[in-house]
């Protein structure tokens, strides 16, 4: 079936409203049980094989939460991957949950950023919540990075492996020195110690803001949304970035290039020509640094 044709969810609302006192990093604490209705978009490309756990995992943590939720997946059509991924959304919903898969074929879009953006389009639910389909974003965080969003504390929230109680698991020192510099470049364009997450959540209000002028480009959507959607406040909220359980990683030199790319675009959107020209300076010296740090440890 298409997208947002779903259903009511898997859990009716818990009435309780104390807060959170642990962490999403630690897998604990009470998240606050005020109940609410989400929408988990997930993008995916030959993630037949993490399909299944990912489900089971995250509506378990979305009732335990009281929350009333749909995981959309959207694939770009992969061939075998694709028919395989349909084969077992089509177990998943017989065993009675709520979830749907959009294939893309290759005239109708393709691209992680582009994906995030037909899902958001389609969600049924007023929060909205993105997430990668290959388990390195925990489903049992899903309650605690959608929590500013449903409690109204934000214009959106980010997975955040950078803020206290967060962590990366298995993460080279170059991937590292890559992201710092990636994140340093994105300071000036939102407050959010961890811009590059895929792992975020907003409110259909606030993406309904910015949908018309989105440009999908590479695999930073998140970074995208918060400029173009005007998010004053934004919420970081500690996770666990872990090791991928199954397929390989999409994320290429290419995607570090889209990356500069798509930060000249929003500079520009966001910023006078003017300190266009500063960025550039600056970019020029942290990438001869990154170059240089690079070179030196495969030396």
């Amino acid at each position: 079936g298409e997208l947002g044709a779903l259903g009511g969810g898997v859990a009716s609302a818990s009435t309780g409203g104390s807060t959170s006192t642990g962490t999403a990093a630690a897998g604990g604490g009470a998240m606050a049980r005020a109940g609410g209705e989400l929408s988990v978009v997930v993008p995916c490309y030959e993630e037949q094989d993490n399909v299944r756990q990912l489900c089971t995992r995250l509506f378990a943590a979305t009732r335990a939460a009281g929350l009333t939720a749909e995981l959309l997946l959207v694939d770009d059509f992969s061939g075998a991957g694709s028919e395989a991924t349909k084969k077992v959304v089509a177990e998943l919903r017989k065993e009675g949950h709520a979830i749907d898969v959009k294939v893309r074929m290759p005239q109708e879009g393709k691209g992680l950023s582009s994906a995030v953006v037909t899902g958001l389009k389609m969600a049924q639910y007023p929060v909205l919540l993105v997430m990668d389909a290959d388990l390195q974003h925990e489903p049992e965080s899903v309650p605690e990075v959608a929590g500013p969003i449903l409690r109204g504390e934000a214009d959106f929230a980010v997975g955040s492996r950078h803020v206290e109680g967060g962590a990366a698991e298995d993460f080279p020192l170059v991937r590292r020195i890559i992201s710092w510099v990636a994140t340093l470049l994105a300071y000036p364009l939102t407050a959010s110690r961890d811009p590059m997450s895929g792992f975020f959540s907003l409110s259909k209000e606030t993406f309904e803001r910015g949908r018309d002028s989105l440009n999908p480009l590479g695999f930073k959507i998140g970074l995208e949304l918060m400029v173009r959607c005007e998010c004053k406040t934004v919420k970081d909220v500690p996770i666990r970035f872990r090791d991928r359980e199954a397929g390989e990683s999409k994320l290429t030199m290419k995607q570090n290039l889209y990356y500069l790319q798509h930060l000249l675009i929003l500079y520009w959107h966001k910023y006078p020509a003017a300190l266009v020209a500063v960025f550039l300076l600056g970019l020029a010296i942290l990438l001869a640094a990154a170059s240089f740090l690079r070179a030196e440890l495969e030396a």
